[in-house]
């Protein structure tokens, strides 16, 4: 039993489980902005079947991610201690993980409405498709971007079994969210990427250039917060919510500066959580005042 709890901690481990975190709150917000939009509070077996699918979809990616790119990662002395190519999991183990965690994604789309299952297959594309991206184009942080931005409007979708202009607008800042954070991430990796022939914005324009981009991605995010507002019933409670994720944007740009990546986990894993809680904690706020 200890062998198996241990086995199942080095797979939890490989995927950086606890990070969902980035993805969760956003899940949380369609299936509030939902649940108000239909005037009733969703079933506990709504919420558990939108977290389980959630919990399934990343997973499934991570683990596919640390699968196809564990040759890489021998090479890269970043990513070497990286639990497949230090021998901590199998490859049949992450296999079997990844399998089962799709399983779980399509399983949980299927309890929650039919819409849900016919696009479940599409989402296991996407999220596939992105730890095949940098292999051919620099575009892998977007489709990393799409993936969670995906959450909230899958959330909506669970709950109402269609979309509408301000969800999706939720789901395209929650992409230039991602896609910003993801872009400073692979500065560290920017000179292995170009010896190797892999792409990525940095290996592409630069440091410099990286951070121009995420400047606008980020600031785009935040435009795209507000022109959902109004679509979504939002108001001030949620207005002073994305003011405050703005102030953290600039706090977690002043941590990373081009030359200086030394806080990057700061600025990566911190920032990031905290951002994702506090929105959703303004939009709960919101929907409880109004």
């Amino acid at each position: 039993m200890a062998a198996v709890l241990s086995k199942v901690r080095s797979l939890l481990d490989m995927i950086k489980f606890a990070h969902t975190v980035f993805a969760f709150p956003f899940a949380l917000i369609g299936a509030v902005l939902a649940a108000r939009a239909n005037g009733a509070a969703p079933t506990l077996a709504q919420l558990v079947w939108i977290c389980l699918a959630m919990v399934g979809a990343r997973s499934g990616a991570m683990g596919l991610n640390r699968l196809l790119d564990a040759h890489i990662d021998a090479l890269n002395p970043r990513t070497a201690t990286r639990h497949i190519p230090a021998g901590k999991v199998s490859r049949l183990e992450a296999w079997l993980f990844v399998v089962a965690s799709f399983a779980l994604l399509l399983v949980a789309a299927a309890q929650l409405n039919r819409l849900c299952l016919y696009l479940a297959p599409l989402a296991v594309f996407f999220l596939v498709l992105y730890s095949l991206a940098k292999r051919f184009t620099i575009y892998a942080h977007m489709i990393l971007g799409l993936c969670l931005g995906a959450a909230p409007v899958g959330a909506w979708i669970a709950l109402r079994g269609d979309v509408n202009v301000a969800i999706i607008l939720l789901g395209l800042a929650v992409l230039l969210w991602v896609a910003g954070f993801d872009i400073l991430y692979a500065l560290q990796d920017m000179d292995f990427d170009r010896e190797h022939g892999l792409h990525s914005i940095p290996a592409r324009v630069g440091e410099e250039g990286a951070f121009v981009i995420v400047r606008l991605f980020h600031a785009g995010m935040i435009v795209l917060l507000l022109l959902a507002a109004p679509g979504l019933a939002l108001g001030w409670p949620y207005l002073l919510g994305v003011a405050v994720v703005a102030a953290m944007l600039v706090y977690e740009h002043r941590l990373v500066k081009p030359g200086d990546l030394s806080k990057m986990d700061a600025a990566f894993f911190t920032m990031n959580g905290y951002i994702s809680v506090t929105l959703f904690a303004f939009v709960l706020l919101d929907v409880a005042l109004r």
